[in-house]
């Protein structure tokens, strides 16, 4: 079977959350911009749970993320249950912030967006977890792109509240 085509590897838990204390500490700021740390809820818990992911791409305030374990990934699923989060990018406390997940088609300009603009990000990315539609030559088909679910994670200004 093509390793390609399976279920992607799995960063181990300890190094996955290594960051986290990092962030808490509010010096985010060692990473360069390219990690940020989610606070999402917990959808059966309602307990406060941290994700660090690599950014893919920035506009503004917003950044850009992949689940590069697709739609079974615990925070994925919990933000699209509650999109309510806190956004911990650079230097000190993270910001009150909504997580979107984009459509398909969205995600796949994102994608390409960054495969061209980090064409040595995402090839190492995508040999690290196995993901296929990082290596691929040639435009992403809508069928790649559904595997990689792309979220928007905007911070709210001060003084909005949605």
């Amino acid at each position: 079977m093509d390793r390609m085509t399976t279920t992607p590897r799995r960063i181990p838990r300890p190094l996955a959350r290594a960051p986290i204390g990092v962030f808490r500490l509010g010096l985010g700021g060692v990473f360069g911009g390219r990690l940020v740390m989610i606070d999402h809820r917990g959808r059966r818990s309602g307990l406060v749970r941290h994700v660090v992911l690599e950014t893919v791409a920035r506009v503004g305030d917003a950044c850009f993320v992949v689940s590069g374990y697709g739609w079974s990934a615990h925070w994925l699923r919990n933000v699209r249950a509650d999109p309510r989060v806190r956004l911990w990018s650079g230097w000190g406390a993270g910001r009150s912030a909504r997580a979107e997940i984009l459509p398909a088609q969205q995600a796949a300009a994102v994608l390409e967006s960054y495969r061209r603009e980090h064409p040595k990000a995402a090839r190492s990315l995508g040999r690290a977890l196995g993901l296929e539609p990082l290596l691929a030559e040639g435009p992403l088909s809508a069928e790649r792109v559904e595997r990689l679910p792309v979220v928007r994670v905007t911070p709210r200004r001060a003084g909005v509240s949605k």
